[in-house]
Order: structure tokens, then sequence, then C-alpha cells
């Protein structure tokens, strides 16, 4: 008997502490698992100050924590270190769990996830789509090297036009 409540003590303790690992998360970072090592801004606002002050484009990603095209889109994006590069030397970035009140950040709808460019101009750059018409600043995991090329254009017009 005694070895039957050791037992169960024991299996129950182990249990809490299951469960207490499982609920437990560490403060949330403005990356937001896109990449820790990515200088963030915390608003648009923000962004469009740091934007103009630091003459480097900025890139919007508007996703939902929720969402599994967002969480998939997420992952690829953080594990590609041409991509991670990219953000962090060149770009003020910003992502967004919620809408601004710029329509122009919603050239062709409201959808998740979304990625846009914005020029210090302030010019939105429609022309720097993904691969898809109905939804044209989307991206799926295997369109990383197409991000990259628009990450790559976003730059380079930059440098060409300002």
């Amino acid at each position: 008997m005694y070895r039957w409540s050791l037992f169960a003590l024991l299996f129950v303790t182990c249990m809490e502490v299951s469960i207490q690992k499982k609920t437990k998360q560490g403060p949330q970072t403005l990356s937001r698992g896109w990449g820790d090592d990515i200088t963030w801004v915390q608003t648009y606002d923000e962004a469009l100050m740091t934007m103009t002050e630091s003459k480097k484009p900025l890139m919007v990603i508007h996703h939902m924590e929720d969402c599994p095209h967002s969480q998939a889109l997420k992952k690829a994006f953080a594990a590609d270190k041409a991509v991670q590069e990219l953000a962090q030397e060149d770009f003020v970035m910003l992502n967004l769990i919620h809408e601004t009140s710029d329509p122009n950040l919603a050239p062709d709808g409201h959808y998740v996830p979304r990625i846009l460019f914005v020029d210090p101009s302030m010019t939105v750059r429609a022309e720097l789509v993904g691969k898809y018409s109905n939804h044209m600043f989307t991206y799926k995991p295997s369109d990383i090297p197409h991000l990259a090329k628009n990450m790559k254009k976003a730059k380079r017009l930059l440098h060409t036009e300002l």
C-alpha cells in the first residue's frame, strides 16, 4: 500500500510539472517568432518615422497568431538565413496582428498573411507582389525565395529612385 501511495504521489507531481511547463510562456517579444535577431518596431507610426529617418524601406507583415497559413510562413521566414539577414540589415521591420487605419496597406483586401513594402517617400510598392492573383501580397512557405527577390528589388528600387 505504501508503494502505491508513493507511486501515485510521484505521478501526480510529474503531471503538475508537465502542465505548468505547457502553460508557462515567456514574455511576448516584438518579433512574435518572425526572427528574434531582427530589430522590430512596435507600431505603424513608429515604422514610418524610423523609415524616413533611416532611409530604409519598410516591410510590413500582416498575420494572425491563430492562422495556420501565417504560422507556416512565419516558420519558413524565421528559418531562412538570407531573408533574416536582409530583414535585419536593410529594412525597417513591422509585423502586425491588427490592421492599420492606412487603406494603402490593403490594396487588394484584408487577408493574412500579407506582406507589403513601403519606401521612405511613403509609397507602397504595389508592384512587389507574390505569386497569386487572388491575394497579390500573400506568400506561402515555398515562396520564401520569391519573397527574398522582392526584398532585394525593394532595396534596389530605393537606391535607384531616391
